[in-house]
């Protein structure tokens, strides 16, 4: 079924696209011998969705109630779908390879713009959001640190975010980071140990048995953003789209990896709200005992995936700066860009040192554009000319529609809570 190509697209070398079909076809054959298989893609994605959203959605249940578990459930079948939305926008054209290449198909220049401001400052607030998890748990690992320094006063927070930055600063000047993605590869793992730490301590410990609140109206903003916040990475979904070796089978991938991540989502989120109620706090680790083997575990490997990660979510942001700035090839300036902006996400960690917050915000603001709406407005911009059903229309239509609202109204109430926090 041929898709709408903007008129903006159609450049010389485009246009002899035809004559170079058969061209074209052997060299598709050729790529799909060497692409990455099934299960590495299944692998890639699980990891990509398996992020730091798992230590703030039972906080996400326990600020909705009972009742939110149902919207969580429509927030990850509402991402899947978006997620199949953005698979057919790749299969458009051949040439796409990354999500900016999406926005400039539909759109042409300013569609990758416009791509580009919303993934990159969700990108930096993401890499802030690692700072600031780094201290909250360090802190919780050796609390009451506090001492002088120069006449200001240091706390345990803002010392371990500290070092925390220093620690992950070399790796910002990695140009090879083949060695981060293996170590944050573990992801996955990480998530699978995190949930069975936090079964045995409930089993040993705390047990299962606080009822909480059957539903609370006015937590449901920042809830439904924490919920979004699990699913935002459909920034990076046609990167591994355009590595696969079968493509047609991605949307099978994408069905195994949201089935896996929303059951661990979902299971952190029931057993967390179970063990602890209403007192959980934005990090779930941050409830679990002290001095118990099964705390320090969890604890120890959620600090993992933030030192490997914080390099890999920076590095689109400094080599966009970097090109734009004309020396990116030039390694001085290079290190100068990337200290400075690890120093720019510890300012601005220091200053909204709220984690679930934080993380609602950029689940209402950006994470809803990027993995609702984009994909949703692209899809019927690309195929608006060929004939797609009134029934399909109207479904996505709603579900822009439902982003809107709950990216107005989270936004709104997340900023407040921010700012009231302050």
């Amino acid at each position: 079924m041929a898709a709408h190509v903007p008129d903006s697209q159609l450049t010389d070398e485009e246009n002899g696209l035809s004559m170079r079909a058969p061209l074209l076809h052997s060299h598709g054959l050729a790529a799909r011998q060497k692409g990455a298989t099934f299960a590495r893609t299944c692998f890639n994605v699980t990891n990509t969705l398996s992020g730091i959203g798992v230590l703030s959605i039972p906080y996400a249940l326990s600020e909705a109630g009972w009742m939110s578990v149902a919207l969580f459930f429509a927030v990850a079948i509402v991402c899947f779908y978006t997620g199949l939305l953005l698979q057919r926008c790749m299969d458009a054209d051949p040439h796409i390879r990354s999500y900016s290449d999406i926005g400039e198909f539909a759109f042409g220049q300013r569609g990758r713009i416009t791509v580009a401001i919303f993934m990159y400052i969700e990108l930096y607030l993401i890499a802030v959001s690692f700072l600031i998890l780094e201290g909250d748990n360090l802190d919780n690992l050796f609390p009451n640190l506090e001492f002088q320094f120069l006449s200001q006063e240091i706390k345990g927070k803002q010392f371990f975010l500290l070092i925390s930055a220093l620690i992950v600063l070399p790796t910002t000047w990695l140009r090879n980071l083949d060695g981060l993605a293996y170590i944050s590869a573990g992801g996955v793992v990480a998530s699978v140990v995190l949930l069975c730490s936090l079964i045995w301590i409930g089993v040993t410990e705390t047990g299962f048995q606080k009822k909480g609140r059957l539903v609370n109206f006015s937590g449901l903003p920042t809830a439904l953003g924490l919920f979004f916040v699990c699913f935002t990475s459909h920034a990076v979904f046609p990167t591994i789209h355009a590595s696969m070796r079968e493509k047609t089978r991605f949307s099978k991938v994408l069905q195994i990896s949201f089935a896996l991540c929303t059951f661990n989502y979902g299971a952190m989120a029931i057993l967390g709200y179970l063990m602890y109620g209403d007192d959980l706090e934005s990090q779930v680790t941050l409830n679990l005992p002290a001095g118990k083997i099964g705390s320090k575990i969890a604890i120890y490997t959620t600090l993992i995936n933030p030192f490997a990660k914080y390099a890999l979510t920076i590095t689109p942001i400094a080599l966009s700066i970097e090109e734009w700035l004309a020396f990116r090839y030039k390694r001085s300036y290079s290190i100068l860009v990337r200290t400075l902006l690890l120093l720019s996400t510890v300012m601005t960690a220091l200053s909204i040192p709220f984690f679930g917050l934080l993380m609602a915000f950029i689940g209402s603001s950006l994470s809803i554009m990027v993995s609702v709406l984009f994909p949703c407005v692209f899809y019927m911009k690309i195929y608006r000319d060929s004939g797609r059903s009134r029934v399909e229309m109207a479904v996505i239509g709603g579900v822009m529609a439902a982003g809107i609202l709950v990216s107005v109204v989270g936004t709104y109430s997340s900023v407040l809570q921010i700012i009231g926090s302050l």
